[in-house]
Formats: C-alpha cells, structure tokens, sequence
C-alpha cells in the first residue's frame, strides 16, 4: 500500500529521460575522457623521483 506516488514519480522521471532533448557536447566529453588539455600528466619531478627511489622500485614482469 502507498506505491502510487512512489510509481507515479518513478514513471515521470523515465518518461522525462526518454523523451527531453538532449543538448550534449560530445566534443567536451572526449576531452574529458581523453585527457584534454586541461589534464594533469603523469610526468614527475626528477628530485621527486630520486627522493623515493629507494622506497619505490619499478616491478617488472619478465
């Protein structure tokens, strides 16, 4: 008993997805996906690098 404002918003909401407009930068999104301009490199500092060295060593698999 008392699904039916429960139903109700839950049809609602899917009708609203499945029939608006979707106004979607595709553009934006590979950027995003891909690493666009904007992103950070995996690219560390030397100092940093000879600093934990010792700590961390490369596992290799042979």
């Amino acid at each position: 008993m008392g699904r039916g404002r429960a139903k109700a918003k839950q049809t609602k909401v899917a009708r609203d997805l499945k029939y608006r407009t979707h106004d979607t930068d595709f553009g934006a999104l590979a950027s995003e996906l891909h690493g666009g301009e904007n992103s950070q490199t995996d690219e560390v500092d030397p100092e940093v690098l000879e600093k934990w060295s010792d700590v961390i060593e490369p596992t290799r698999r042979d």
